[in-house]
């Protein structure tokens, strides 16, 4: 009993996983309609597959996020690196006339520069993380702006509204695209030497570097992977309202995304990483949001709503309310504090 007790509240995911199970038990009691699945016209519809469906890029963005963090960095500029794929491809489509593949690929290597920049200011000049990815937070929105001359670009594209709203077998193609990436990260990052090479890295870099490691390389892949991975969630985004803002699009989405990977229960003192926590956290988040205009909350108060549930998640989270926690449910379970 002792070590399943203390298995289950060493899990670094737990309240995570509390917190999205006591909203959607909150959803069962007061809005039960929030669990109804329709099909319509082959297509799966309900408050659940929105939840999957804008919760997807999210979900994408906080992956690369949860890599970074796990080298003991950040990267606050995904927002304006999300802002900054979606208004190139839009860029491309809408003025330039590019096919979609183009401007999609020209979007994913908007976001592989700016994951180069960062990674060479933080692994190559040796930056501090938060200032080095401050830079790009600032220059990336003004660079977006610039392509659209301080413009809203409308995308008249069936093509590209597939990767933000179309179906796949009824299902969302974000959403499989969400599960696809998940899977492809965590088969390279678990199946590989890779990921340990990461925690290796935030753990103690220089006993990494004394090992045998790149850790400049590590550092390095991190950084562009996340740059690659909030373009696409920029594009996924613009996909979804068929226009691009450089002013809006990936607004705050850097302080979701580090939300989620700490919620999922990565530490910001980097090392050990935990992808389905992180998927865990996204989901979290964005079923709260989704709750939240569910109930018809004015959206001036929305923020306000939606901080007071996180603060409450993340003081569950912390690791002084864990050992209070696990003390309790041991003297609960009539087992012995100090055996």
């Amino acid at each position: 009993m002792k070590e399943k007790l203390k298995t289950l509240t060493s899990m670094k995911e737990l309240w995570a996983i509390v917190g999205l199970a006591l909203i959607l038990l909150f959803n069962l009691i007061f809005s039960p309609n929030f669990f109804n699945i329709s099909i319509t016209n082959g297509h799966l519809y309900g408050s659940i597959i929105d939840v999957l469906n804008r919760g997807a890029s999210l979900v994408i963005v906080s992956l690369g996020m949860t890599l970074v963090i796990a080298t003991k960095g950040i990267d606050i500029s995904v927002g304006s690196i999300s802002a900054l794929g979606a208004m190139t491809a839009a860029y491309l489509l809408g003025t330039a006339g590019m096919p979609v593949p183009v401007a999609i690929l020209a979007g994913l290597f908007a976001g592989l520069l700016c994951g180069i920049w960062n990674g060479m200011l933080v692994a190559k000049l040796n930056l501090q993380p938060m200032i080095a990815t401050l830079i790009l937070m600032t220059v990336g929105r003004g660079l977006a702006q610039i392509i659209s001359d301080g413009q809203i670009l409308t995308i008249d594209s069936d093509a590209y509204a597939f990767l933000g709203r179309g179906y796949l077998l009824g299902i969302p193609f974000s959403t499989i695209l969400m599960i696809l990436i998940t899977l492809t990260i965590y088969l390279v990052t678990r199946k590989t030497s890779l990921g340990l090479q990461i925690e290796s890295v935030g753990i103690n870099d220089e006993s990494a570097r004394y090992a045998g490691i790149d850790t400049q390389k590590i550092l390095w892949l991190c950084y562009i992977l996340c740059g690659v991975l909030a373009a696409l969630s920029g594009m996924m985004e613009s996909a979804n309202v068929s226009s691009a803002d450089g002013n809006n699009n990936g607004l705050n989405l850097e302080l979701d995304a580090i939300l989620a990977v700490v919620l999922g229960g990565t530490s910001m003192d980097g090392g050990k990483f935990h992808l389905g926590g992180t998927v865990i956290g996204a989901l979290f988040i964005q079923t709260l949001t989704t709750t939240i205009f569910t109930f018809g909350v004015p959206a001036e108060t929305i923020m306000v709503v939606k901080a007071v549930v996180v603060i409450f998640v993340v003081l569950l989270s912390s690791e002084r309310v864990k050992e209070w926690t696990g003390k309790l449910s041991f003297k609960k379970a009539g087992v012995s504090v100090e055996d």
